[in-house]
């Protein structure tokens, strides 16, 4: 079984598109990382669902830590399968170090791939007016105010807008957007390769210690705080 972020859908259905050993795919929606424990609580559905479904041997999570939303899932038969990786943003880069050292090395960067140009979510021309139909919604308008004002306080330390993909939907177009967005904030650009090798390798079972982890039945993911990102430990076990 695989549980995947929305965000990521066109990747996922393209690299199981022939995957016989997947027995069902569940999507849940995209943003869910802002809210951590909603994100838990979702995933957790999820979860127990599928252990009630006999013909579920495995269920891969196709999430980062995003924001520490997959810590503490409990489990009882089947293992849960993910990632070593922050977000999503390294399942598009093939590699938690390859990640790691653009981070390093460009600390003003925002990261701009194919699902959060699909959602409008990414700093641009459109993002205010999504946010403001968004909130309006919720708020009144002098509240409104404030949250635009708030995020635009949170983007002033980008300095750069870096765009990656996996060459699926509409590469293109999404690099032309995110090149707009960057010259809309007064940002840098680049594109950078993307390298499907990390969402493969974790969508057909080719799990190795250094780049996933396999969580067994009766454990629960735990951040590490080092390059490892996460880790098992029994149900029991204090952090």
């Amino acid at each position: 079984m695989v549980v995947a972020c929305g965000v990521l859908e066109p990747e996922v259905r393209h690299f199981t598109r022939d995957a016989k050993h997947v027995v069902g795919q569940v999507f849940l929606p995209v943003g869910l990382h802002e809210n951590p424990p909603l994100l838990q609580q979702e995933l957790q559905r999820v979860i127990d669902e599928a252990e009630a479904n006999p013909e579920v041997e495995v269920i891969v999570l196709v999430y980062g830590l995003c924001g520490r939303g997959v810590e503490n899932l409990l489990h009882s038969r089947c293992p849960l399968v993910l990632a070593r990786a922050h977000d999503c943003v390294t399942l598009f880069l093939g590699d938690k170090d390859r990640y790691a050292d653009y981070q390093n090395q460009h600390p003003g960067n925002y990261w701009y791939h194919p699902g959060w140009i699909r959602e409008k979510a990414s700093p641009g021309p459109e993002r205010e007016a999504h946010l403001r139909r968004q909130n309006a919604e919720k708020f009144d308008d002098e509240d409104v105010e404030y949250l635009l004002a708030m995020d635009r306080e949170a983007l002033s330390h980008y300095d750069r807008a870096t765009y990656v993909g996996l060459g699926i939907g509409d590469p293109q177009g999404d690099e032309a957007y995110t090149k707009t967005c960057a010259a809309c904030q007064h940002w840098g650009f680049e594109r950078i390769p993307g390298d499907p090798a990390l969402l493969i390798a974790l969508l057909s079972g080719d799990w190795d210690e250094q780049r996933f982890l396999i969580v067994p039945p009766h454990h629960v993911i735990r951040t590490t705080g080092d390059d490892s990102i996460i880790r098992a430990e029994r149900e029991s076990d204090e952090s």
